[in-house]
């Protein structure tokens, strides 16, 4: 495969990569920003229904469209400039955190216009993904690309630390602000506190633009097709015939599916752990902490060998650490064990990325990253609304505990499923027979 920006004597550091510098500038602000929406909006939403079935819709507002829209995004990916996609889809939730903001502080914000703007916010999402994904591999040389995917990843874990800590903090200040306006506290609970933290990501999404919009322009490496049928579909089939890539991806799909907890975070926080919005931002933010440290030490040192066996085991780790979740009502062992989950995952973020985009060549990037954005769009905004739902029927706890013990029976399977993903060795293309 070729990359465009590869040189004969390319260098050997990551921060010598000035465009990839800037695009992890872009994934830092707008990841923050992405995080603060998330916590605010989930908090928002409950305090307004007290209901984990309106939790769980805002999940499937934002995966739905992301569902009907990826394939044909990663066509255009594959097809036009990739930092002009990505710059249209921090634009739009640019528009949504921004309608948000005046509704929360005018005081008509509800949870219909909660939906439909989540729903904007599933479409941005459907671009941004393929578009960030198919862009990064063209910015660093090959020999680079497993430590850019881990430093992408943990720096992008240290938004979703910083994130959400920064919107609990600021949502919780919504008394404060509220008063200076002469607002009763009530409104100010309800209101005030997410209007300062939309208004926040507003900020942080015009950074990431702008950043975005810095790096130099590269021509896509891809014959003008229109979007048929089979050109929608290549990524689908490109990684049906890949069992490696294929079990990769789906095995995070099934397993951040069932044993995601992030929806049920807002009731854990309030009526188990008996904490406020605050406490919400260091639950959401407790798996990046952990993520963010692996991610530093998998940028370090890559995984040398045996990366299969690292891959399945740390999926295991995450069921079990959503189980242990499930059964503390205190604060801060729930945070611990989040920080553990966080921690498994960057090592299947790590290896999974890497393998997608080793075996990926350039004119087929945005198509199976648009492929890869379903699966993980599948495992968050779906599996936000499983969570919600088997909530509304067996309680929040029970709820996780079964998301927590399915992880675990999804990796039993797959070691059967796709022995080749169990016995891949190293993080490298594999060469042909």
């Amino acid at each position: 495969m070729t990359f465009p920006d590869t040189t004969r004597a390319a260098p050997a550091r990551l921060r010598d990569q000035l465009d990839y510098m800037r695009l992890l500038g872009a994934r830092v602000t707008g990841g923050a920003a992405n995080q603060m929406l998330m916590v605010a909006l989930g908090w928002q939403m409950y305090d307004l229904t007290s209901s984990a079935w309106d939790l769980g819709l805002v999940g499937l507002a934002q995966f739905l469209p992301a569902l009907l829209l990826t394939l044909p995004a990663g066509h255009v990916v594959d097809q036009h400039d990739r930092r002009l996609l990505l710059t249209s889809s921090l634009s739009l939730q640019l528009a949504a955190a921004a309608c948000l903001a005046l509704a929360s502080g005018g005081g008509w914000v509800g949870s219909p216009l909660i939906l439909l703007l989540s729903v904007l916010l599933g479409c941005a999402r459907a671009l941004q993904m393929p578009a960030q994904q198919a862009l990064m591999p063209t910015l660093v040389p090959p020999v680079l690309l497993p430590r850019a995917v881990a430093a992408a990843s943990s720096t992008m874990q240290a938004a979703i630390i910083a994130g959400p800590a920064l919107g609990g903090a600021l949502y919780a200040l919504g008394p404060w602000v509220a008063s200076r306006l002469g607002q009763g506290q009530a409104q100010a609970a309800a209101h005030w506190g997410a209007a300062v933290v939309y208004g926040v990501s507003v900020v942080l999404l015009v950074a990431a633009i702008a950043s975005v919009l810095a790096i130099r322009h590269r021509p896509v490496q891809a014959r003008r097709a229109s979007p048929g049928l089979e050109q929608l579909t290549a990524g689908i089939h490109f990684i049906w015939q890949r069992p490696v890539v294929l079990g990769a991806i789906s095995l995070d799909l099934f397993a951040v599916l069932l044993g995601g907890a992030t929806a049920l975070l807002p009731i854990f926080a309030r009526d188990i752990l008996h904490t406020g919005p605050e406490g919400l931002g260091l639950l959401r933010a407790a798996p990046a902490l952990g993520a963010v440290v692996v991610g530093l030490a998998l940028a370090r040192r890559p995984i040398a060998s045996r990366a299969g066996h690292w891959l399945l085991g740390a999926v295991a780790v995450f069921g079990g650490s959503m189980i242990a979740f499930a059964l503390t009502t205190s604060f801060g062992v729930a945070f611990g064990v989040l920080v553990v989950s966080g921690a498994a995952d960057m090592v299947s973020v790590v290896i999974r990325q890497s393998l997608v985009q080793l075996e990926t060549p350039d004119e087929m990037r945005g198509r199976v990253g648009a492929v890869n954005s379903v699966f993980i769009g599948a495992s968050n905004q779906l599996g936000e609304f499983e969570s919600g739902a088997t909530a509304a029927l067996l309680g929040p706890v029970g709820s996780v505990l079964l998301g927590g013990a399915g992880t675990l029976a999804v990796v039993l399977l797959w070691c059967r499923l796709f022995p080749a993903l169990a016995r891949r060795d190293r993080l490298q293309p594999e060469q042909p027979a």
